[in-house]
């Protein structure tokens, strides 16, 4: 087979285009482009590239297109048009100026080009102004903003003009040409005003949206003074300063984590330099003394979302600069040992740190690598055991107890390791209240799967009871936990409880008299809140803790408190009692081979039923669950963000809980979660938005840019590897998006959203194949849908055939879709007849028994009538002019829709007036 010629490729790729399939345009005309070696050919080549790039917005690309094509041809009017495009969509306008005038030059004509040039020309004009009033502004604000001596609401409000002023492309331009930098470095070094400081940090974020700007303010700021400028016990102020750095990561990367964009590859090897330097300052600092607890929080929650390798894949860098040792220190560390070199910690410092270190160990994809991560563990601990103090051995169980709470495998490891398990037993059955407190927790942790349980049951009940016996509170509760987790070991199944009878309501009814307590401070809540975690897998205690409001009410507000150190004890307990969690299908066939084998078979309790779960969901909705999980779901942790995806679902399942998650800010969540976790989390989220955009009017529950940001997670449903389910409320979801406006439609095209839901319009599935091609009949509002049923393909065909369906909904939606797209579309009248039965087709909508697809069926055939005489002639001598006549003269309203009467007589008048296709225009009545 002989190889394709540059002229085969660019024809192919001419077709593709015409079809909207824009991805496979690139290919061919790059394909081309690596064959030709013909100048003028290549200059094509480049042109046509650059409109699709256009077409997908990939703006610095049509430059470079355009600018590759103009070496060539340099008086090309495309390719200048569709440069200066891209220069108005980047906010060049000058640029784009020059290229208009040039191109109108060659194509006066033009009538687009010179729509654009008027626009231009007044948009040149105000920015000259603009640039001469902001050039004004910056220096009125350096006069008052830099002078201490002015007045501090004068100096705040210079100060948030400032940003303002940084998110713009010309004003960042000209306040750093203006030396902005040095002089906000000199003044924030003894700014003592918190708003001033906080909105100086914003501004820097503002500025490092280009890799030119991020160069220049490591280069004149330095990363010892952006950290120091972090370094706050001001919650805003630690937040803006993890802001810059992740703008500062992202830009020189090329990575948006939140929209889901991996690093650029060449972007992140071109600055390499100042991406491995960021990251070793940041592991640096994590141990750093005079560092607030709330900075080191966020530094390592930097360093979590930077380890994986969507994002910088930091992990094998970060063992080697020893950033294991670090992070092992600050996991170590006890708020009890008050040094003047300790490091400040808060109280979500262990469970940001174990997350962190859970990430590091899962982007370690091989054995080997995750041995030499476990080595360096190991060697810490032993460093640590060689100390002969007591305080040394605390530590280790501090450590490990963080280790069981991120990398599990790796906690259990290490508390296997010989002496571990005893040491902390020793250290329980201690007279030192922080050697049984660090000790507790260390059982606690420790006891997660059964072979540790059973150790554990042997050795440590007695010494937990006796634990729990003690004076104080601290203590007794972490005991509580303890037995509340070997009590749970059967988990569901109601056959398996390793405790006597009513051992579980006991447990319940004494961790509940620590969470209603209101003497009790936060952290005895939380643990008891763990302890009701497990227990709650217990059908019985699920159904005494639901009747307790107080119980659950004290359990919500102390997660909308957002500490995260409740998050695992909340949303467990709210999974259980919402029975949220994977379920293991049982087939009939396996349970009876395993009764013959005499295995066990585990039971469900009663209490387990749907209506029961029914009940409980509804009930923590109405308590304001929904808000609660909202407040939690800023955790690091992709496992806690899959339950609390998982919870919200659950609460969405029933139509009428989703107003209430929705005034809870639930979506807001969703969108969140639906964007970043595990797989399964990221689909759990995504279903309950399309549940949300089922019911409610998607205006309403996606507001603004809300109702762009919620597409993409509507697509993911439409992958082939997920349930039908999903498939069909993903497009019902994204059925209601695309009839709110053009621009939702835009999106929804730009995700590639039309090739999913063309797919489903073929399902096997009568309900998801509706769905599909109700989706499509309001995508048949955008004029881009329509150019694409005119290309040379079948689509059109198939939706004309679709109203033929056996189905009436189907029918209804294709008919509906065709009356947008006939009126529109002269060459989609002519495609009607590439149908073999397009006669019949007619003929059949036009007698449909229901009123509305018979309606339908009216417009659609006068629109054929009304495209030309051919076309009309067609139509009138099949016995669709019979079937007109028919309609038109029905005067039951109960037989004929009003409408179609009208249509019918108007057709029918417009084939006797236009064409003369039949003898009497005049229809009677009677």
């Amino acid at each position: 087979m002989a190889e394709k010629t540059p002229t085969q490729f660019k024809d192919e790729g001419n077709a593709a285009y015409k079809e909207g399939d824009w991805n496979k345009a690139i290919d061919k005309y790059t394909e081309g482009l690596k064959l030709s070696k013909d100048t003028n050919e290549r200059a094509v080549l480049y042109k046509n590239r650059a409109a699709v790039f256009l077409k997908n917005e990939e703006f610095e690309k049509v430059v470079k297109d355009c600018t590759a094509c103009l070496e060539i041809t340099p008086t090309d009017p495309k390719a200048l048009f569709r440069r200066a495009q891209a220069y108005v969509a980047t906010e060049l306008p000058e640029k784009a100026y020059v290229d208009a005038m040039l191109a109108q030059k060659s194509d006066p004509k033009n009538k687009e080009l010179q729509a654009m040039l008027a626009s231009l020309h007044m948009v040149v004009q105000n920015k000259m102004e603009e640039n001469h009033k902001v050039s004004g502004k910056v220096k009125q604000l350096f006069d008052i903003l830099f002078d201490s001596s002015m007045e501090k609401d004068k100096r705040e409000t210079c100060a948030n003009n400032l940003v303002a002023l940084a998110r713009e492309k010309a004003g960042a331009e000209l306040l750093l040409k203006e030396g902005i930098l040095g002089r906000l470095v000199l003044m924030l070094k003894t700014e003592k005003n918190t708003e001033i400081k906080l909105a100086c940090t914003r501004s820097i974020g503002a500025f490092s949206t280009s890799v030119e700007r991020v160069q220049t303010i490591l280069k004149e700021c330095g990363l010892p003074w952006l950290l120091d400028l972090m370094n706050s016990t001001h919650a805003q102020q630690v937040n803006a300063g993890q802001y810059v750095f992740q703008v500062m990561l992202n830009t020189l990367a090329g990575m948006d984590l939140k929209k889901e964009r991996k690093s650029d590859k060449n972007l992140k090897e071109e600055n390499k330099t100042e991406i491995d330097t960021i990251m070793a300052v940041l592991i640096k600092s994590v141990t750093n003394r005079t560092m607030s607890g709330i900075c080191r929080d966020s530094v390592i929650e930097l360093i979590t979302r930077n380890v994986v390798y969507e994002a910088l894949d930091w992990g094998e860098k970060l063992i080697k600069i020893g950033g294991v040792e670090a992070l092992m220190d600050v996991a170590s560390e006890l708020e009890e040992y008050h040094y003047e070199s300790a490091i400040s910690i808060t109280d979500n410092t262990r469970i940001t740190t174990s997350i962190c270190m859970a990430k590091v160990y899962e982007s370690r994809d091989d054995d080997k690598k995750r041995g030499k991560f476990y080595e360096q563990m190991e060697q810490y601990l032993q460093q640590h055991l060689l100390d002969p103090t007591m305080e040394s051995k605390v530590r280790v169980a501090v450590a490990i107890t963080t280790l069981l709470l991120g990398p599990l495998d790796l906690g259990n490891q290490l508390i296997s390791r010989e002496g571990i398990l005893e040491m902390i037993m020793v250290m329980a059955s201690s007279e030192e209240v922080l050697e049984q407190k660090v000790a507790c927790e260390a059982l606690i942790a420790a006891a997660s799967k059964k072979d540790k349980c059973r150790a554990i049951i042997t050795q440590g009940v007695n010494i937990l009871k006796k634990l729990y016996q003690s004076k104080d509170d601290s203590i007794r509760v972490r005991a509580l936990v303890g037995l509340c987790k070997l009590g749970s070991m059967g988990g569901t199944d109601a056959s398996m409880k390793p405790f006597a009878e009513g051992a579980g309501l006991k447990l319940a009814e004494a961790c509940r008299r620590f969470l209603v307590n209101p003497t009790k401070d936060r952290e005895m809540r939380r643990w008891s809140c763990e302890g009701l975690s497990y227990l709650t897998l217990d059908a019985d205690v699920k159904e005494r803790l639901i009747e307790d409001l107080p119980a659950l009410r004290s359990m919500i507000e102390l997660a909308k408190s957002g500490d995260l150190n409740c998050l695992y004890g909340v949303v467990t307990t709210f999974c259980n009692l919402m029975n949220a969690y994977d379920k293991q299908e049982i087939i009939p066939e396996m349970m009876e081979l395993a009764k013959f084998a005499k295995q066990h078979i585990p039971e469900e309790h009663e209490l387990d039923e749907q209506d029961f779960v029914d009940k409980r969901v509804s009930i923590l909705v109405e308590e304001g669950a929904g808000a609660a999980l909202v407040a939690l779901s800023k955790t690091e942790s992709h496992n806690s963000k899959e339950l609390i995806a998982r919870l919200f679902n659950g609460m969405v399942s029933m139509a009428e809980h989703r107003g209430l998650v929705v005034q809870q800010g639930g979506t807001k969540a969703l969108l969140g979660l639906a964007m970043d976790g595990t797989k399964k989390g990221k689909l759990q989220a995504s279903q309950a938005l399309a549940r949300i955009a089922i019911t409610i009017n998607p205006e309403q529950a996606f507001p603004g840019q809300r109702a762009y940001e919620v597409v993409r997670p509507l697509l993911k449903l439409l992958a082939l590897d997920v349930e039908g389910l999903m498939n069909f409320e993903g497009l019902m979801g994204l059925t209601n998006l695309a009839g709110m406006s053009e621009s939702v439609r835009q999106r929804i095209i730009k995700e590639k959203g039309i090739g999913e839901i063309e797919h489903y319009m073929f399902e096997y599935h009568e309900m998801i194949r509706r769905a599909a091609i109700q989706c499509m009949c309001n995508m048949c509002m955008s004029p881009d849908v329509i150019k694409q049923l005119e290309g040379q393909n079948d689509k059109f065909k198939y939706l004309f055939l679709c109203t033929a369906d056996e189905d009436e909904e189907i029918i209804k939606a294709a008919a509906g879709a065709l009356c947008m797209v006939l009126p529109e579309s002269e060459r989609c009248c002519k495609k009607v007849f590439d149908a073999k039965d397009w006669e019949d087709t007619l003929k059949f909508i036009l007698t449909h028994p229901v009123k509305e697809i018979q309606y339908r069926g009216t417009i659609i055939v006068y629109h054929l009538v009304a495209t030309d005489k051919e076309t009309a002639r067609r139509v009138m001598e099949t016995h669709c002019k019979d079937a007109l006549k028919a309609i038109a003269n029905i005067t039951n309203p109960e037989l004929c829709h009003p409408k179609a009467r009208e249509f019918a007589h108007d057709t029918l008048k417009l084939a006797a007036q236009e064409y003369d296709l039949v003898d009497d225009p005049d229809i009677k009545e009677d």
